[in-house]
């Protein structure tokens, strides 16, 4: 059995997506196969002493491609014996895997996200990405719109050895009837129509866009509510917002909540929706969108904005639908025709738990990733 060393400036207890899906990754391996160097953060003492792994930190809380760094993860190489490394995001750390090669590393692994598409669109990080494919022995991508972007930027060689990698759904948790009453009574919402958002409050993500559109899905479900679960720094701006479009009695902000309580939050809605939009000239964009899939997983529709990976994680037309982002007509229709068919939705609902269960399981993603380990 190979041992892994994942080297990752992404891991918890520091909280987000990339985070989760590289500690998935890691939990499933088999007991005594993997070793996690990774930055400082509050709470990472508690943390690491309930992992089934040994977990190293580096003194900061940032880990860059350069001599000190380097240094600590061939010291964590040679100490665990682990004869094999993993980058949880291969864009910078990835420049680190030669040098650990030749320090006794058999096989070097890059999982990728949604930032290295954006790096291959811009002169210096594209050379930098392309450097990065050709000392590793597989680059992983999301879905096909991260693949194709990124293997612009990579040498024939090394687009060759690329191969899909996403992350699991916790069907077990995410499911139809996770707690979602409990929620809508806290929020004062149980008879209500609800569409739910869970995510970042961030510009990209497109909270604003689902409340410019909610004085047209009020015309036809009046007493409809949309219900933001997250944190971010787009709150305040989102509440004003709200305020300025007459809806903010209809728009309930949860704020961050436990990820234990996420799959309640989801299982409060009627219908799921984030209608995600690229920004920055295509340098801020959805990678995959694992939301998408959690909902689908709680038997929710969903409605997802058009950026990037998004529509990868959606059946168009089968468990949900795909808008422009930037859409506010066709955002709100879409939503208006979800909530006034509720037999379509839950047709829907139903195609994308079956879907989650065939094909996101995080058994299905953990058997893939032995497979790129080369088990």
């Amino acid at each position: 059995m190979t041992k892994t060393l994942i080297v990752t400036n992404d891991f918890p207890p520091r909280p987000g997506g990339i985070q989760a899906f590289v500690h998935g990754l890691a939990s499933r391996r088999p007991p005594g196969s993997v070793a996690v160097y990774a930055p400082a953060w509050k709470g990472a003492a508690a943390f690491d002493a309930e992992q089934p792994f040994p977990v190293v930190r580096h003194p900061g809380s940032l880990m860059l491609p350069e001599p000190g760094v380097l240094r600590r993860a061939a010291d964590v190489l040679r100490a665990e014996r682990c004869d094999s490394v993993v980058f949880g995001a291969a864009a910078p750390l990835g420049l680190l895997a030669p040098a650990l090669r030749r320090r006794g590393a058999g096989r070097l692994v890059g999982i990728t996200h949604g930032h290295e598409a954006g790096w291959a669109s811009l002169p210096v990080a594209r050379t930098v990405l392309g450097r990065i494919g050709d000392g590793l022995d597989v680059l992983t991508y999301l879905g096909e719109y991260t693949r194709s972007r990124m293997a612009r930027a990579l040498s024939p060689a090394a687009a060759a050895r690329m191969a899909r990698l996403a992350p699991g759904v916790d069907e077990k948790a995410f499911r139809p009837g996770a707690g979602g009453a409990d929620v809508r009574t806290r929020h004062g919402l149980s008879d209500r129509p609800v569409v739910v958002c869970v995510s970042r409050l961030v510009p990209r993500k497109g909270q604003d866009a689902l409340i410019h559109a909610w004085p047209r899905v009020l015309e036809s479900v009046p007493d409809a509510a949309l219900l933001l679960v997250g944190g971010g720094p787009y709150r305040a701006d989102l509440e004003r917002l709200a305020e300025s479009r007459g809806v903010e009695r209809s728009v309930v902000f949860t704020g961050s909540v436990p990820w234990e309580e996420l799959p309640a939050h989801y299982d409060a809605g009627d219908v799921f929706a984030m209608p995600c939009r690229t920004r920055r000239r295509g340098l801020d964009v959805e990678g995959l969108g694992i939301v998408y899939l959690e909902a689908s997983a709680t038997g929710l529709p969903v409605v997802a904005g058009d950026s990037g990976g998004a529509p990868d994680a959606v059946l168009d037309g089968e468990t949900g639908l795909v808008v422009p982002g930037r859409s506010v007509p066709r955002l709100a229709a879409a939503l208006t025709g979800l909530l006034g068919d509720p037999d379509r939705a839950r047709r829907m609902g139903e195609r994308g738990r079956a879907w989650v269960e065939r094909e996101w399981r995080w058994d299905v993603q953990a058997a893939r990733f032995g497979s790129l380990l080369g088990e």
